[in-house]
């Protein structure tokens, strides 16, 4: 009895840890997939890796020209361009409109490493024209659409098929050349919680579908544990865009209220110093969601002096080169 005990405890260990090296080749195996996928797409370095880019939907003021003008002579190197209804190239016109968009960006010493959309599905119906034309004129990255839970199926299904919507989705980004980077958001939408985005795209597998990180609605959504849904995350974030917030109570509620840079709550210091310690690399967008004039909300008309809102665009871009330097990142 003694014997048959002692072999019976030997198998299980043996069991065990046999178990955890496969486990651990895998996750190696995995890895190392996923970096041979990405370099023979021609991955080996992210695109516009650090690059402080503005979110245009803060700019709808302004035609190309002078867009383009204006974020030139506040000194960023690239714009984050909305390719969505009501956004500066619409959908329907994506053909004729964001060539030429891209070409007036670019004749004022900027670049277009990425924009934002809101496909959500390979069947859209304008989403193989904007990818397709995204990719011939050398866009990396692209933002998707967020995707609801449907509450009638369970977590499990829900999960199921959003995989199989961005597996085939992530096939159309590979046609064309172009990233898909689906934005974490604060809410009870797909992505809110990281977990589930880092499951899906864990076995969706592709270099062509990842993550555009948000550092906000990772606080809002874990005020001390978002560092784990980074570390989680991380080997699919190819983009990040960056704002900050505080806590404010209206009307006995609770709400998380956009601020300036540095003027929230979000760590944005230990955001930076895991962004290097992570090798996380890629374009940044910088978005205003605070009082603007409207420009916070992409009105096309503002109701304070635009010398006043480029002032606050320009100061949030200091804070950000400056957060880049002290972590060493550029």
């Amino acid at each position: 009895m003694l014997m048959n005990s002692s072999r019976r405890n030997f198998i299980t260990k043996a069991s065990l840890a046999t178990a955890g090296i496969s486990a651990a080749l895998n996750s190696l195996a995995n890895a190392d997939h996923r970096k041979a996928a990405s370099e023979s797409a021609g991955m080996t370095e992210a695109p516009g890796a650090f690059t402080i880019n503005i979110f245009s939907k803060h700019l709808h003021w302004l035609d190309y020209s002078a867009m383009a003008s204006a974020v030139a002579g506040m000194g960023f190197e690239g714009i984050d361009l909305t390719v969505r209804p009501d956004g500066h190239v619409l959908p329907e016109r994506v053909s004729e409109d964001l060539p030429k968009a891209v070409e007036i960006i670019r004749k004022a010493g900027l670049n277009v490493y990425m924009i934002t959309t809101s496909i959500s599905s390979a069947d859209d119906p304008f989403a193989e024209s904007i990818l397709k034309t995204a990719g011939s004129l050398g866009i990396a990255y692209y933002r998707t659409g967020w995707i609801p839970y449907d509450e009638k199926r369970s977590m499990v299904d829900n999960l199921k098929a959003i995989q199989s919507r961005l597996t085939q989705l992530a096939a159309l980004n590979n046609k064309y050349a172009i990233r898909g980077q689906y934005q974490n958001h604060s809410g009870a939408n797909f992505g809110a919680p990281l977990w589930d985005l880092w499951s899906v795209l864990k076995e969706v597998d592709s270099p062509w579908m990842g993550s555009q990180y948000d550092i906000l609605h990772a606080t809002v959504e874990g005020a001390n544990s978002w560092p784990l849904g980074l570390n989680l995350l991380k080997s699919y974030i190819g983009t990040i865009d960056i704002k900050d917030f505080y806590w404010t109570k209206k009307e006995g509620k609770w709400h998380s209220e956009t601020t300036p840079l540095g003027e929230g709550m979000v760590d944005l210091k230990k955001y930076f110093k895991l962004l290097k310690q992570y090798a996380i690399r890629g374009p940044v967008s910088i978005h205003y969601e605070y009082p603007l004039g409207g420009a916070e909300n992409g009105a096309k008309v503002l109701t304070i002096k635009k010398e006043e809102v480029l002032a606050a665009m320009k100061r949030d871009l200091v804070t950000v080169k400056q957060l880049l330097s002290e972590a060493g990142l550029k």
